[in-house]
């Protein structure tokens, strides 16, 4: 038996379905079995406990994934989920960092995976044998995932079992989350938000969780119109898209109808606009619930379950959760002042990969941790005023690095110098814009072409304008602020 928590809990919910997916229902026996599968498969190849290897997979979202990743967990490897979204220069970063030699990916996938020592596929990682199942101590860390910081390069955040069942229990308990609940998955899974708060709690829970490939409005409407969906979460840009739809419908009372029947909606990972959550009461019937977390911490503020959420805020602590508000002088504001949200709980990393610079920069001395956000407390309630630095750029649920994505733009032999700034956007909160100094005659579109080849879709600068100069401080470091009024 499995000694990792969320993977044993799946014995007890048995024949109940777990995972619902292209139309074929999945029973948590089967996932566990499959899972378990995996594992052993995992085991015989490395002669026993992974101990801490990590293994990388590059798996669609649905019941194979969800296998792959029980299945690491189990033999004692680190997860380090790798998205079809990259590029593969970006999946080759991430391989490299935190030196991945072994690989599962989907069949489907062969020409996105990077050269590793050990590939193997989802059809054939599986071994029915009687390989004793290494002891999981909460403690060893089960999980990396890639974040843009203010780095130039995105940083590995580690977890470890307890701080990955700390975040799950914590949403599980306050979210009301539990065996009867049916949710519709439409976010990535290399995210906290679609991984934890969704797949995760869905599965602890014993609930179902329904998977589409990638989101669509249609599907995601014709899914709500069946009435069985009873939670839903995603970004401000998903709703803003689910509006959209709703608006060009001929049956608009069917879709609001299904979405009547659910219990909970949320919101995270970018601001929701004021104006998006009142539109959507009007069609949903439901207040979406806005909450506040990241990467290294997990899900730390919420708008309550059952009471008033106020819109624009992110509501108040989680249980088990300290939140403290501190000025530029490391002291804690007093209600109604901005400042730096700084986060204890057993849900907080355990390190950046292999940055130990990184890892105590991120922490103030009494071990709080920055997360460089800023906010106001007023009523005890919070409500986010945006990031210290400039350089993270919030867009359709992501977070950006700045840096990063003019560190690859200036490998453009037409490109001398470039500043990527964050421009409001009312469909995906900020869009990516770049000024760029050219060396010689550059169109944008062909820019922009030349980019996506080399960056996810959502870091590709949506506008670029070609300038003779950036406007930069006494240090010669471009002012960024100058740089957005640009577009």
């Amino acid at each position: 038996m499995s000694s990792v928590a969320i993977v044993k809990r799946a014995l007890a919910h048995g024949d109940s379905t777990a995972i619902i997916e292209a139309g074929r229902s999945y029973s948590y026996r089967e996932l566990y079995g499959q899972s378990l599968r995996v594992t052993r498969f995992l085991l015989s190849k490395n002669g026993g406990d992974l101990a801490g290897a990590r293994v990388g997979f590059i798996v669609p979202p649905g019941f194979s994934y969800a296998a792959v990743q029980w299945g690491i967990w189990s033999a004692g490897g680190i997860a380090v989920p790798l998205t079809v979204m990259y590029p593969k220069a970006e999946l080759e970063y991430i391989v490299n960092d935190c030196s991945i030699s072994t690989v599962i990916a989907h069949d489907s996938l062969r020409d996105r995976v990077p050269s590793v020592a050990n590939l193997y596929f989802v059809s054939e990682a599986s071994l029915d044998t009687d390989l004793q199942l290494p002891q999981i101590d909460k403690d060893r860390p089960a999980m990396i995932l890639y974040t843009s910081g203010t780095t130039s390069r995105p940083k590995g955040v580690v977890t470890t079992h307890a701080n990955i069942e700390s975040q799950v229990t914590t949403l599980v308990w306050a979210w009301g989350w539990t065996k009867n609940d049916h949710t519709l998955l439409v976010l990535p899974l290399h995210h906290v938000h679609g991984l934890v708060n969704v797949l995760s709690c869905a599965l602890w829970a014993g609930a179902k969780c329904e998977v589409l490939p990638k989101f669509d409005a249609k599907a995601t409407w014709s899914a709500f119109a069946r009435g069985e969906i009873t939670v839903f979460m995603a970004v401000p840009t998903i709703y803003s898209k689910l509006i959209a739809e709703w608006e060009s419908s001929p049956d608009k009372k069917t879709l609001s109808a299904g979405c009547r029947k659910m219990r909970l909606m949320v919101s995270g990972s970018a601001a929701l606009p004021v104006s998006t959550l009142e539109k959507w009461k009007k069609i949903s019937g439901h207040t979406i619930m806005e909450r506040y977390g990241m990467t290294e911490t997990g899900m730390t503020l919420s708008n309550p379950l059952v009471g008033v959420r106020v819109p624009g805020s992110v509501g108040s602590p989680l249980p088990g959760v300290q939140v403290r508000l501190a000025g530029d002088d490391g002291k804690s504001v007093p209600e109604g002042e901005p400042g730096e949200i700084q986060v204890k709980s057993a849900g907080v990393f355990k390190e950046y990969w292999n940055r130990p610079d990184a890892t105590k920069q991120a922490f103030t001395p009494d071990e709080w941790f920055c997360t460089g956000d800023v906010a106001v407390r007023e009523n005890d309630v919070y409500r986010i005023l945006g990031r210290k630095s400039v350089d993270i750029i919030k867009t359709g649920g992501y977070k950006v690095s700045a840096l990063e994505i003019e560190e690859a733009l200036r490998t453009h032999p037409a490109v001398s110098d470039c500043a990527v700034v964050g421009v409001d956007d009312k469909v995906w909160g900020q869009k990516v814009c770049a000024a760029v100094i050219a060396k010689k005659q550059i169109e944008p579109t062909s820019l922009r072409s030349w980019a996506k080849e080399r960056l996810a879709p959502y870091k590709v600068p949506v506008e670029i304008k070609i300038v003779d100069e950036l406007p930069r401080n006494a240090l010669g470091k471009p002012v960024k602020p100058e740089v957005a009024r640009m577009f």
